[in-house]
């Protein structure tokens, strides 16, 4: 005995493509996904993590967002930079800091801390800005031609 419908059956072996492409396009359309406007499609167009704001959130969200992936990703590389260089301006500043305190780090301790630091604070950035463009103004589908989402461009 089988486990598969009649009507599975019938649908996978009238498919003209890869093994269960059709069976897989026809669940997707008949399934009812009202909760999501922008849900994809078949094809793989559209994008189901999107936020979908009013405009002036989508400016702010987009601007700021930006402005601090581009500022952690500069201080990132700036505590890489401390952490290569023993002539760095942030290295002796943090030493000299440490020396008034009465602190004497080694220096394979700042070694490590600056460059745990500066990818720490790169990967901030990467992850604020991938955040930062899951946003979308209404409007901004794939089927207004928003540049970002076209596919056939090269």
């Amino acid at each position: 005995m089988s486990d598969t419908s009649p009507g599975r059956e019938t649908a996978a072996a009238s498919d003209d493509g890869p093994p269960g492409t059709t069976a897989s396009a026809d669940a997707a359309t008949t399934r009812d996904d009202t909760s999501e406007p922008d849900a994809p499609v078949a094809s793989g167009e559209g994008r189901a993590r999107d936020v979908v704001v009013p405009i002036a959130l989508y400016k702010r969200v987009t601007a700021y967002s930006t402005l601090a992936a581009v500022v952690a990703v500069v201080l990132g590389f700036v505590m890489l930079d401390a952490a290569t260089l023993q002539v760095s301006l942030t290295r002796r500043f943090v030493v000299a800091a440490a020396g008034v305190v009465g602190i004497v780090p080694p220096e394979t301790v700042l070694t490590a801390l600056f460059s745990l630091v500066g990818l720490g604070s790169i990967a901030f950035g990467a992850g604020v800005y991938v955040l930062g463009s899951r946003f979308r103004a209404a409007g901004m589908g794939v089927e207004n031609g928003n540049a970002q989402d076209d596919d056939d461009e090269v």
